[in-house]
């Protein structure tokens, strides 16, 4: 008669666990939803706050990039005296200068972007210190003159970079 009763009060206790454990999963399913919507709100209101700041780290990249452009820098950048040696590290300071001045923007920006427009930075210098270092060229208005003529046959690294930045800006705002 005990294992009876035992039959019986199981019969009977298992409507209320099964309703139980429904219960559980429902309300456990119910809360994982409100902390998945709660952090989607967040993860959206967050980015909509980043955006701005993002933009213009943007905005400032494609400035500093047509800041160190050659055509432009050499135009900007005038030399003191005759001696390309002098001139050659004058547009150097110049472009790290440039770089220093927009280091911080890259918390912004993907790694990717960042490093193409490090390498376009470099890229530069090793242009200016190429033609600085060939025996042809005899002064800094000479320098000068060759820099401007080798960009005429191929883009320059900053037009380069500022393309990725265009198209990496293109997927960003859709």
């Amino acid at each position: 008669m005990d294992t009876q009763k035992i039959i019986e009060l199981f019969l009977y206790s298992l409507p209320a666990i099964i309703t139980g454990g429904v219960a559980y999963l429902f309300f456990k399913k119910h809360t994982d939803n409100e902390e998945g919507r709660r952090r989607f709100l967040l993860q959206k209101e967050m980015q909509a706050d980043a955006l701005p700041l993002r933009l213009q780290a943007y905005e400032r990249m494609a400035l500093f990039l047509e800041r160190i452009n050659p055509t432009h820098l050499l135009l900007r950048v005038h030399p003191l005296n005759e001696d390309k040696e002098q001139y050659q590290q004058l547009l150097i300071a110049n472009i790290d200068q440039e770089f220093e001045h927009n280091l911080a923007q890259q918390i912004y920006i993907s790694e990717e972007c960042w490093n193409v427009i490090k390498s376009a930075k470099n890229t530069t210098i090793t242009i200016i210190r190429n033609v600085g270092g060939n025996e042809q060229t005899t002064n800094a208005n000479h320098l000068r003159e060759v820099v401007l003529t080798s960009l005429l046959e191929k883009p320059s690294p900053s037009d380069t970079a500022m393309a990725f930045i265009k198209n990496e800006l293109n997927e960003i705002l859709g």
